[in-house]
């Protein structure tokens, strides 16, 4: 039976390890995870690490609206090694490439800070590129593709890696031509990696991005046949941008894109048209753009204005655009309405104006992309999906409105009170203040915030995490205190019971030896000698009482003793033990019910009543003895009393006995009265605290310990009786 829980435990433990042991080859297989689709047409990007760039998605794609070099964004298993990566990919910019990452691994924010492949189309020559990336760069092949590549359109891509092996195909998305290349890299191959998508010195768009596990068919109608034309007639699903008409972009035969002929009007400044209170008219600006969603902003050098029309084209972050429009002008804010927007040409994003909540709530930057610093008080979603923040500075209150794009789970995790820096465009548009803000920063992507530092220790929430460890600890505290005294008092009994044993052992039995030597020598005295006789039968006398008076201390030692008889029948059997063949009477009384007393309190209590009854017959001479017990909620009391001579509380008392009951009396912390005078017998009262309330009573003793310790009462008078102990 001790051996019978050794098998149902090592299963278990062997389970767990071979579980944990498949877990970690499965998060280590080539494998894991593929075949991988993204979830960009649902908005949805979590799984995604961004270095650098500005990010978010948008009409079912993942857009990267900056010109930053070398922005990339990294998904997948870094255990990956053979596999093909397909997407559509756009450029969003005249100068510049956009493509994807094989095998990537340490990647850094930076240009080329990361180590993989990189399969691209680049608009600069008009080639499709295949390079190698150990933060450095490395161009291993490149093919021209026919028409060169135009930006603002799609491109299907298709990058295959297996072994040494890397090769592409894109598909141009209108005409249906295929470009192919293949690398074979011998010198510095990579064994595996991560997947990502990466632009430089322009932004791009993503869709339709998978991944899959490679084959041995993958590779054959690239490397293996010279002709790859058959490939265009492949079908696909691939959406193609609406065209704006001759103000949106449009590829030349160039292939470069051309925004058309300015218009002879002559631009006005944002600024001029706030200080002209005209309304209903059309006018001309030009400006950069700042944000393109939820809404359209656009700022020149004096002021932003937000544009709104129909069918406007598919702008990024820095483009400089040309608006023809109607006025809409009110208090602080500019609006240009049917608008018609130009594409001039691309530059990088503008960098924000450095400002106070207290500046920006004054209307003076409204429509402006400005930077901000505020303390995070709250933190709710809106039903159309974007995050909102409410913020606090320097008692000024303000709200962002932030698409979460792909980082919804670093919005969650910013915590409350966290003082926080935010990249956006600044309105005061009651759409969006609602009348209960002076103005609201358009975030557009949670890239845009910064946290400066996090919550103060000394928050809410922190204080009530700091009680709850600190009630944690007391618990525990006190279950070790409690486990402790347990083990204290089971040594004790253990001790006791060990005494008992050797008692048993030596004493008791050599009173039976001496016993039976008395009555050996009794029966060969001869019965003419009287007085030996006599004093034979005395000492057999003795001897016997002896062994009986110790039988009944072995038997009080023994734990059995108080764990089968109540309190007050233990003390009752004790006492008529001691009074036994004498003129003695014993009367019990009992209060309430011995419920939940522990045995620790219990042998306290037995042990100052075992003193008490022996005291009074001893010293005493009663011929009545009174023992009553008392159980309430919180305490439990318990007297000796009997009618015996008594004595003087001011005459010396030898011996421990009184001593005794005061020490284990302090040891449940108990309070211990002894009350007698002479003639009139003698009263000893405990009251002991129940277990729950044992340590309150113990600090109170504990902080009135010299006081009680003193010869005087709580009034500073001599104590009457000395005797008395609390």
């Amino acid at each position: 039976m001790k051996q019978s829980w050794r098998w149902p435990t090592a299963v278990i433990v062997l389970l767990v390890l071979g579980g944990a042991t498949w877990l970690w080859i499965y998060e280590r297989s080539p494998n894991s995870g593929l075949p991988y689709k993204d979830s960009f047409q649902i908005g949805s990007s979590e799984e995604w690490t961004a270095y650098g760039g500005t990010w978010r998605v948008a009409r079912g794609a993942m857009r990267n609206e900056s010109d930053e070099r070398g922005a990339k964004l990294m998904t997948g298993s870094p255990w990956w090694r053979d596999y093909t990566v397909t997407t559509d990919v756009e450029l969003l910019g005249q100068q510049g490439d956009a493509g994807v990452i094989l095998r990537g691994s340490d990647e850094e924010q930076g240009v080329d800070s990361y180590t993989g492949y990189y399969v691209g189309l680049r608009s600069n020559d008009g080639f499709l590129i295949v390079g190698l990336a150990d933060h450095g760069w490395l161009q291993l092949a490149g093919t021209p593709v026919p028409g060169g590549v135009l930006p603002f359109h799609w491109y299907r891509l298709r990058a295959t890696v297996r072994g040494c092996r890397v090769s592409a195909v894109a598909v141009d998305s209108a005409t249906g031509v295929t470009t192919s290349i293949s690398v074979d890299e011998q010198s510095n191959c990579f064994a595996r990696g991560r997947v990502g998508i990466r632009s430089h010195s322009s932004g791009g768009a993503w869709k339709n991005l998978s991944v899959t596990r490679i084959d041995a068919a993958d590779l054959s109608p690239i490397t293996e046949r010279p002709g790859v034309e058959h490939l265009a007639r492949i079908p696909y699903a691939i959406d193609e941008p609406v065209v704006n008409g001759p103000e949106g972009r449009s590829p030349g035969a160039d292939g470069a894109v051309h925004g058309g002929q300015l218009r002879s009007t002559p631009a006005e400044t944002i600024a001029s048209l706030k200080l002209d209170r005209r309304s209903a008219r059309t006018t001309v600006l030009r400006g950069t753009v700042v944000l393109t969603s939820p809404r359209l902003y656009v700022q020149d050098t004096t002021g932003g204005a937000e544009v709104i029309g129909h069918a406007l084209p598919d702008l990024k972050l820095g483009d400089e655009v040309e608006v023809e429009g109607e006025v809409d002008l009110r208090a602080y804010s500019l609006t240009l309405r049917n608008a018609h927007v130009r594409l001039l040409w691309a530059r990088a994003p503008l960098p924000p104006v450095s400002v106070t909540a207290s500046q920006a709530a004054t209307g003076v930057y409204d429509a402006m992309f400005i930077e901000v610093d505020g303390v995070l008080e709250h933190r709710s979603s809106a039903p159309d999906g974007s995050m909102q923040l409410d913020f606090t500075a320097t008692g000024q209150s303000f709200r962002a409105i932030v698409n979460p794009g792909r980082n919804r789970a670093s919005l969650r995790n910013l915590a409350s009170q966290s003082k926080l820096r935010l990249l956006g465009v600044c309105v005061v548009d009651p759409g969006f203040t609602v009348n209960l803000y002076p103005f609201v920063l358009l975030v557009s992507s949670a890239d845009d915030i910064e946290v400066l530092s996090g919550p103060p220790w000394w928050s809410a929430r922190s204080l009530a995490l700091l009680a709850f460890g600190l009630i944690i600890v007391f618990l525990l505290g006190l279950l070790l205190y409690i486990r402790v005294d347990h083990w204290r008092l089971q040594a004790v009994l253990d001790e006791r019971e060990r005494i008992a044993h050797e008692m048993h052992d030596s004493l008791a039995q050599s009173f039976v030896g001496i016993g039976f030597q008395l009555q050996a020598i009794g029966n060969g005295v001869v019965r003419d000698l009287p007085e030996v006789n006599r004093q034979l039968e005395l000492a057999t006398e003795l001897v016997r009482h002896s062994h009986e008076e110790a039988r009944r201390s072995l038997m009080t030692l023994r734990r059995e003793f108080l764990q089968s008889e109540p309190l007050h029948i233990a003390l009752e059997q004790f006492a008529r033990h001691m009074v036994e063949h004498g003129a003695v009477d014993v009367q019990i009384d009992l209060s309430g019910e011995e419920n939940g007393l522990s045995l620790a309190l219990k042998d306290a209590l037995f042990r100052i009543g075992q003193e008490a009854i022996a005291n009074a017959i001893r010293h005493g001479s009663p011929t009545l003895i009174s023992i009553r017990t008392e159980y309430s909620a919180a305490v439990v009391s318990m007297s000796i009393q009997d009618n015996g001579v008594g004595f003087e509380p001011a005459s010396p008392v030898r011996g421990f006995g009184l001593q005794g009951m005061r020490k284990r009396a302090e040891g449940i912390a108990a309070t211990l009265e002894v009350i007698s005078s002479s003639g009139a017998g003698t009263l000893v009262l405990v009251t002991a605290p129940l277990p729950s309330h044992v340590p309150l009573a113990r600090l109170a003793r504990y902080i009135r310990f010299f006081r009680l310790r003193g010869s005087r009462d709580e009034q500073g008078n001599k104590r009457k009786n000395q005797y008395s102990y609390r």
